[in-house]
């Protein structure tokens, strides 16, 4: 329930004016019939209109587009013979997926040590680091061993440090405003479950990060994707959805988004930040990936950004994972005081406290975070040019955009064939996710792939073999090969 409703399919709409500028942007003015049917389908798949949503009534969409309404009911009748609409007399037609457009899994986890794994966007540990923080945190256990070790909170060494990190980079922030948490997914999680009820909306990217959206969907909340494109998120279609659909919160990676790598604006923060504040919706920003900046300086904290009482709205989440290792589950939320202590006492109940042990390692290495990304980052610009020249070799048909950061890249295929792709690529030793898995509509996004580069060049040079190879041959793979649980960091 939302606001005392049932919230129903056809609860999106898209309106003649929306509808045909995206459109005009994608087969160009006065289109034929089958034109417009393409433009559609592409629009669908891409993401870029999301599923189930009511597309404008035949006159109006006409009017709009400036063609004979004829020519708009020949590509209604095209969308839905293939399978890419569905009507239904006297109600109006809404954007569908074919039957077995849905995608399939890839591989079951772990994998062997011959598959060269990206599916998972994240980095080995910085192992001389690591070694140096664990003989640290032993060294200060005999501190914490004669108590009972059960710090809800997290210990206070460490979210002073993580209080001090978001105070250095432009967002005051006392210890009481953080809370350690087992990773940043149990932090998105943990939130969702607190601050959304079964019915709720979330407002998303299109694409995201499947493990969010997992997330969203498991505590029964209802996704409203708005789209993220390589030219960046829509400000208005972000701003009349968080009025329109009033999600009780929204879900936003501006950092180096995952996974199209783009960044969002000050000027567009500052936006988001208003409109919320009109709203009065939550907004969850996740800064995993915030301190991998590739081509510049890092952004400032997105809260750092709020109007005069707007901050006790946002809540960010972020981890050691990305920047540090992905074994480490140390993660952390910042918000107000309050919410603090609801997280939690939320959390008792299902995991008590993040390890001390863990907590002492994490410490130090947040100590000597600008050391380690004074080596990392360059290492991660190396590895990103180095994939995509092997790209450019193997693959010269498909395209990208490089990223500012992040650990990605968002690959175009140029036709629809990415769980296909991965299917068969897994036979070949490569495992890797179709776009679809990033969609906050499943069956989207069948076009792209997102691949990492936190391998070295030589394996980053061997998977793009592979995957040329693949492409060059029989892209079915056995039914047994597609199963398996799907799996992505």
């Amino acid at each position: 329930m939302v606001e005392g409703r049932v919230v129903r399919v056809g609860d999106r709409r898209l309106g003649s004016r929306r509808l045909a500028a995206l459109l005009v942007g994608a087969v160009g003015e006065r289109p034929g019939y089958r034109a417009l049917a393409h433009g559609v389908r592409t629009l669908v798949l891409d993401g870029r209109v999301p599923l189930h949503t009511r597309l404008p009534a035949e006159r109006e969409l006409a009017s709009a587009l400036a063609v004979s309404r004829a020519t708009v009911t020949a590509a209604y009748d095209v969308l839905r013979e293939g399978g890419f609409a569905h009507s239904r007399r006297g109600a109006g037609t809404w954007t569908e997926l074919p039957e077995g457009q849905r995608p399939a899994a890839v591989a079951a986890f772990p994998v062997g040590d011959d598959v060269l794994d990206l599916a998972v966007a994240a980095p080995g540990a910085p192992e001389r680091e690591l070694a140096a923080a664990l003989g640290a945190a032993a060294a200060m256990l005999p501190e914490h061993a004669p108590t009972a070790g059960y710090h809800p909170y997290g210990i206070p060494q460490l979210r002073a440090a993580v209080a001090d990190r978001f105070t250095r980079r432009g967002l005051p922030t006392l210890p009481d405003q953080i809370l350690i948490t087992t990773g940043a997914q149990h932090a998105l999680s943990l939130t969702l479950s607190l601050l959304g009820g079964p019915g709720d909306r979330v407002l998303v990217e299109n694409p995201s990060y499947p493990n969010a959206l997992d997330a969203i969907r498991n505590a029964g909340l209802r996704p409203v994707p708005v789209p993220v494109t390589e030219d960046g998120w829509d400000s208005g279609l972000v701003e009349s959805s968080l009025r329109q659909a009033a999600p009780r919160m929204a879900y936003l990676v501006p950092d180096f988004q995952n996974p199209t790598g783009n960044l969002m604006p000050p000027e567009q923060r500052v936006r988001v930040l208003e409109t919320a504040r009109a709203t009065g919706a939550w907004l969850l920003i996740d800064e995993t990936v915030a301190d991998i900046a590739l081509d510049g300086p890092p952004p400032a904290p997105f809260a750092s950004l709020a109007p005069h009482g707007v901050g006790e709205q946002v809540v960010t989440v972020g981890s050691l994972s990305k920047t540090h290792w992905g074994g480490l589950r140390i993660g952390w939320v910042r918000a107000g005081t309050r919410l603090i202590t609801e997280l939690a006492m939320a959390r008792v109940p299902g995991d008590m406290a993040t390890p001390v042990i863990e907590q002492l390692v994490a410490l130090h290495l947040l100590r000597e975070m600008d050391q380690v990304l004074g080596e990392r980052l360059p290492m991660l610009r190396e590895r990103r040019d180095a994939l995509a020249a092997s790209l450019a070799r193997h693959v010269p048909q498909w395209r990208w955009r490089t990223p500012p950061g992040g650990l990605s890249l968002w690959v175009d295929l140029g036709r629809p064939i990415a769980s296909a792709l991965a299917r068969a690529a897994s036979a070949r030793g490569v495992r890797i996710e179709g776009g679809s898995r990033f969609g906050a509509d499943p069956g989207t996004h069948e076009h792209r792939l997102r691949i990492p580069y936190t391998l070295p060049p030589a394996a980053l040079e061997l998977a793009a073999q592979r995957l040329a190879a693949t492409l060059a041959g029989d892209l079915r793979a056995p039914a047994d090969e597609a199963r398996g649980r799907r799996w992505v960091a």
